[in-house]
Formats: structure tokens, C-alpha cells, sequence
């Protein structure tokens, strides 16, 4: 930094080497089961969830800036300083948390890409297996940042929902209009606010975005650059999901929101593409969601595999060949295969990719909780403490709370 506070050409040299894992566990962030959930809450809601899209974007750095200074201070991943910090078991419960929304997050980016295959008719199985096939060979071939260079360019496909936002031609006075009526008591209403918070902190993305700090070596010097990774982050993937729920809103009644679940892909992909013709619709819309759910793919997975490593003992690094890390590739295999044949078997890709958004937020209480206590025993002068601490106590106990009562409320409501 230079001496007025302004970022020098060396912090900018050094921000391109570090960053990488911020943007692209945001990336995963706005996964098929995201984009999914904004549809729906544009089309069963206009634009009575978009504030609460700009929201998240603090709440969401806040959390992820955390994981950032655990993996970079302490140089272990997640699941490992829990078992250090408060044993095995607690470790296993962390990690069983993990595991039950790693699956879900599985199954819902496979199902968005097997939607995506049928709306440009393609059979599910064919494109299963090229996702299977691809995917375990950017494992099997690639090194981290190899992985990393991939699940960005894969991801930037995202932003075409920001040209299809665009192109929907919302109303802005009817846009700010809607955005603060908050129909704060409806049970339906509660659900997609739960779904949405869910949609935005996911227990992997901690897991991922620390052991990937760790995994790229970056050092405690590294942090101003690894938090405005973090940042940028949060603010792209924030304007993907508001824009994917204003073209639906616009599209939908022009955004009052009609009341009616979107149940398929092809539904979702009519009601966000009017504007811009059947073919080139669908077009855009096969790319953003496929980028979506492909980098939240590779990433829900790295997770999955890598977590339990670190339990279990075995080599769970990117930078190490098949035979040096069997178990590993074994894991991040077969985890595919499954949710794959999961796939296979017919799922409901709405109801699933909601669902498993609200039970991400009913999850809220394990995961920000060790994020949280981990951070405070982290040593000086990284340590979070003072007025911040505080402020982060708040926001976790509040986001926890709003989470689960949404959920519950939602739910039985």
C-alpha cells in the first residue's frame, strides 16, 4: 500500500497471484441451485426479495473473510482445526454437516445440468457421463491452480443473467415499489427467505474457500489481497442471483410476481428468455446455468473429498498425482458417480434445489458457530475480538436465528 492508503502497482501484482479462491467459491455460491431459487422467488414474488439480495452481500463477506483468516493464520483447513481446537467428535459433526450439504448441493448442481441437457435435447445419461468424465479429468490431469484457472472461466459464464436482466426491461419505479414491500408474515414468503439465505452461505463454502487458502500457500502478508478477493467475490455473485430474480420478476407480470411455481428447467428458461428469442434464450440460459452449477460441481466435491481426508489422514492435495493420493481421487470419483446415478433415478429439480437451500439455512447454527469460536481463538493480532467481534456476534446470531425461524416458519407454516 502506498502512503496515502492507496493500493500500489506491487498490490495489485501480488492481488492477481492470490486471488482465486474467493472468486471462485462465490462463483459456486451462485450455483444451479441459486439460480433456481432467485427464479422462483421473482416468479412467486416480483421484487419483494431483492433487498434482501443487497443484504447479503456484507453478511456474506463477513463470513467468508473469516474462513480467509483461519486458513491463512493457522495454514489448515477447517474440519482439522475443529478436531485440534474441540476434538474428534465435534469434528464429526461438523463434518457430517458438511457431508449432508455437500449431497444436496450435488444432487441439485447434476440435476441443473441434466435440465440444461433436456432443454437443448440431450439425454440425461449422455450428459451425466460427459460431466462425470470431464470433471475427474480436470482432477485427475490439472494442479490446483490448474483446477482454479478452470472454475473461473467455467463460472464467468454466469454473467450473461446480467445481459438477460437487462434485456427483461424492468420498471424501475416499480422495481424500488415492490422491493420494500415485505410481506414479512406470509409462511411462503418466510420459505423463499429462508431458501435465499441458504442460497447465499453454504456450509462448503467455509470448508472449500480454507482449505484452498491453504492449499495455494498464501501468507498471513497476502491477507489485504485474499479479503478484497473475498470481497469482489461477494459482490459479483450478490448481482448475479439480484439479476437473475429481476429478469424473472419482469418477465412475470411485470414484476408483482404471479404466485406460480416454476417446476423445470424449461419453465424457468421461458420465463427469464421472452425477450431475446427461443433459440438465443435458451442459448444464454444453458450457458449460465451451466457454468453455474459445473464450478459449484468441481467445488462441492474438492470439498467433500478434501474434508474428509483431513479426518481420515489420507493426501488431499490437488498437487499430488493419482498414485500418491489414491483415496482422494477415489473419493472425489466416486462422489460424482453417485450424485450422478442419484440424478439418473428422476428427481423434482425445483422442489430439490429449494429444499436444499432451506436446509442449508437450518444448518446455519453448527457452521457459523465454529466459524465463529475458531476465529476467537486465533492468536494476536489476528485474533477477532474488540467492537468487530461483536458486530460479527450480532450478524452470525442474527442471520442464525432469522435463518432457522424462516425455515421452520416456512415449513410448517
Amino acid at each position: 500500500m502506498s502512503m496515502n492508503g492507496a493500493p500500489t502497482r506491487g498490490f495489485w501484482r501480488r492481488f492477481g497471484v492470490v486471488a482465486g479462491p474467493g472468486i471462485v467459491v462465490m462463483l459456486a455460491d451462485t450455483d444451479a441451485g441459486s439460480v433456481i431459487t432467485a427464479a422462483q422467488s421473482g416468479a412467486e414474488w416480483g421484487y419483494r426479495l431483492l433487498m434482501l439480495q443487497a443484504i447479503l452481500i456484507p453478511i456474506l463477506y463477513i463470513v467468508q473473510e473469516l474462513t480467509v483468516r483461519l486458513g491463512v493464520v493457522e495454514g489448515r483447513g477447517h474440519a482439522q482445526l475443529i478436531r485440534e481446537k474441540f476434538g474428534v467428535g465435534w469434528a464429526w459433526v461438523s463434518v457430517a454437516t458438511l457431508l449432508v450439504a455437500c449431497v444436496g448441493a450435488l444432487l441439485s448442481e447434476l440435476s441443473g445440468l441434466a435440465g440444461v441437457g433436456a432443454l437443448l435435447g440431450v439425454p440425461a445419461w449422455i450428459t451425466m457421463a460427459l460431466v462425470v468424465i470431464a470433471l475427474v479429468a480436470v482432477a485427475v490431469t490439472g494442479s490446483y491452480l490448474t483446477v482454479e484457472r478452470i472454475a473461473m472461466a467455467v463460472g464467468a459464464f454466469e454473467l450473461v443473467f446480467l445481459f438477460v436482466a437487462w434485456k427483461a426491461g424492468p420498471g424501475v419505479a416499480n422495481l424500488v415499489t415492490q422491493s420494500l414491500d415485505i410481506p414479512a408474515t406470509n409462511p411462503k414468503y418466510l420459505y423463499l427467505v429462508a431458501a435465499n439465505i441458504g442460497a447465499v452461505i453454504m456450509p462448503w463454502m467455509v470448508f472449500y474457500q480454507q482449505s484452498a487458502v491453504v492449499e495455494k500457500k498464501l501468507r498471513v502478508s497476502d491477507l489485504p489481497a485474499a479479503r478484497l478477493d473475498t470481497a469482489i467475490g461477494a459482490f459479483v455473485t450478490q448481482v448475479i442471483m439480484a439479476a437473475v430474480l429481476i429478469a424473472t420478476a419482469a418477465a412475470l407480470a411485470g414484476g408483482g410476481g404471479n404466485g406460480v411455481a416454476l417446476d423445470t428447467v424449461q419453465q424457468i428458461a421461458e420465463a427469464l428468455t421472452p425477450s431475446l428469442g427461443e433459440t438465443t434464450g435458451r442459448l444464454l440460459f444453458g450457458l449460465g446455468v451451466s457454468g453455474a452449477a459445473m464450478v459449484a460441481t468441481i467445488v462441492v466435491t474438492l470439498t467433500a473429498a478434501r474434508t474428509l481426508g483431513e479426518l481420515l489422514g489420507y493426501d488431499h492435495s490437488l498437487e499430488r498425482d493419482p498414485h500418491e493420493a489414491p483415496w482422494f481421487y477415489i473419493v472425489y470419483t466416486l462422489t460424482l458417480i453417485a450424485g450422478a446415478g442419484i440424478v439418473l433415478s428422476g428427481v423434482n429439480l425445483v422442489s430439490l434445489s429449494v429444499g436444499v437451500q432451506v436446509m442449508n439455512a437450518l444448518l446455519l447454527p453448527i457452521v457459523l458457530g465454529f466459524l465463529y469460536l475458531l476465529a476467537r481463538r486465533l492468536p494476536e493480532p489476528h485474533r477477532l475480538q474488540g467492537p468487530y467481534a461483536l458486530l460479527v456476534a450480532v450478524i452470525v446470531a442474527l442471520t442464525v436465528v432469522f435463518g432457522v425461524y424462516s425455515g421452520v416458519s416456512g415449513i410448517w407454516g
